[in-house]
């Protein structure tokens, strides 16, 4: 036997001196790693013996531009955060900034909130779990539920007119209210999509080739996922059921009844069951919310703070005074406190957070994102020791690694 240096670590490693050892690439283009970044491994035929992850292959410098734009002006930057579910990084970041101004937006605002964000956690677990089957080798779920994630951006696009980048809602509620043919919308999509549902869990829950892909495929325990800062659907997976609407509440969850599904193993098998559980939960807060909006105002859709929220755009073509307002909240004018604050959501994939530092000026002093893919990431590496090749490809799905969260 000899040994040889992990490329990970400084662990010794041992191999066969008939052993050859070869170096793959995978990434950071290729179509299975998902996204533009690069893992370095080290192979003994098929078994990876180690590796090393690399990101920043997209150079975006998100926190950095922010640091030179207007509050208003970041928010298209958090869009392409984690853009499966974009919504979810408008809306923390409104919520940040409100946090920072002192801004208590209404409960029917918050309600519209919860429905919009929590169509967004489905169409991102849509994704997650769809991929998960192909890269398993079943491509007929990925297609039926993309059907429904059409219907979820067809959503979006009423209430803001965008479907991927939405930028949707403003400082204190959102930019416009939700018309009729919204809430029709949302209530087909209450009444398809459970049956979809259902019938893409019988599609995988109890099918012999999917469960030998995919139990007992790198599992992870609790311990190991709370010293690496997971969070999100895999930390659930391990049995720790810490989600953030439950136990820190913004935006009115505590007003809602759901569930928190957590798994046992924390293997592939369990992050895909708990994202299946996730989307039936979701689809029962948004039940709830509407039942809730019902009961408001339904003229109310922001905060009465004029001297944040961008006056209506019929106002700022025929009103002088509305037209310096929209100016001044959008290039920053408008005078802000001195402070520092942070805000976190439950996005589709973990603790999405927001490092604020504010020193008055027209710009963040400093920002930064918590990004919950990069921190998830961090254990690729390691998790991949001792794996097939075929298995680290699962993993690497089942952990929804999404690029635009790695390279900030």
């Amino acid at each position: 036997m000899q040994n040889f240096p992990s490329i990970l670590t400084n662990t010794p490693q041992t191999a066969d001196l008939n052993t050859e050892l070869s170096t793959l690439n995978l990434g950071p283009t290729h179509p299975a790693t998902h996204g533009v970044f690069q893992n370095v491994l080290q192979l003994d035929g098929e078994r990876i013996v180690s590796g090393v992850s690399t990101i920043g292959y997209i150079h975006r410098a998100f926190e950095k531009i922010a640091e030179h734009r207007p509050f208003y002006q970041i928010t298209p930057l958090t869009d392409r955060l984690n853009y499966c579910s974009a919504p979810i990084n408008n809306m923390g970041w409104h919520m940040t900034v409100e946090k920072l101004l002192g801004i208590t937006t209404p409960k029917r605002v918050d309600y519209m909130r919860v429905i919009i964000m929590e169509l967004a956690r489905i169409a991102d677990h849509i994704i997650c779990n769809g991929v998960l089957g192909v890269d398993t080798g079943a491509f007929t779920g990925f297609l039926y539920m993309m059907e429904y994630r059409e219907a979820i951006y067809e959503i979006y696009e009423e209430v803001c007119g965008s479907r991927l980048t939405t930028n949707v809602g403003r400082l204190g509620g959102f930019e416009r209210n939700f018309n009729e043919i919204a809430f029709t919308k949302i209530r087909k999509f209450l009444d398809d999509f459970p049956k979809v549902l259902a019938e893409f869990e019988s599609l995988f829950n109890r099918n012999r080739i999917f469960i030998d892909r995919t139990k007992g495929v790198a599992p992870v325990t609790a311990e190991a996922a709370l010293s690496y800062s997971w969070s999100g659907p895999i930390l659930r997976a391990t049995g720790v059921d810490y989600d953030v609407r439950a136990m820190n509440p913004y935006s009115s969850y505590e007003d809602f009844d759901f569930e928190v599904p957590v798994g046992t193993t924390g293997d592939v098998y369990d992050r895909f069951l708990v994202r299946n559980e996730e989307m039936k939960q979701s689809m029962r807060m948004i039940e709830q919310a509407l039942e809730k909006i019902a009961k408001e105002d339904p003229t109310i859709f922001h905060a009465d703070v004029p001297e944040f929220y961008l006056p209506p755009k019929e106002e700022v073509y025929n009103n002088m005074e509305a037209l310096i307002y929209h100016f001044k909240i959008v290039m920053g004018e408008i005078e802000t406190p001195v402070g520092e604050v942070y805000h976190s959501v439950e996005g589709a994939n973990g603790e999405l957070g927001f490092y604020l530092v504010n020193d008055g000026g027209r710009s963040p002093y400093r920002l930064h994102f918590r990004r919950p893919s990069f921190i998830n990431y961090s254990m690729y590496a390691d998790m991949s020791r001792g794996m097939l090749l075929s298995d680290a490809i699962i993993n690497m799905s089942s952990l929804n690694v999404i690029a635009g969260e790695l390279d900030a």
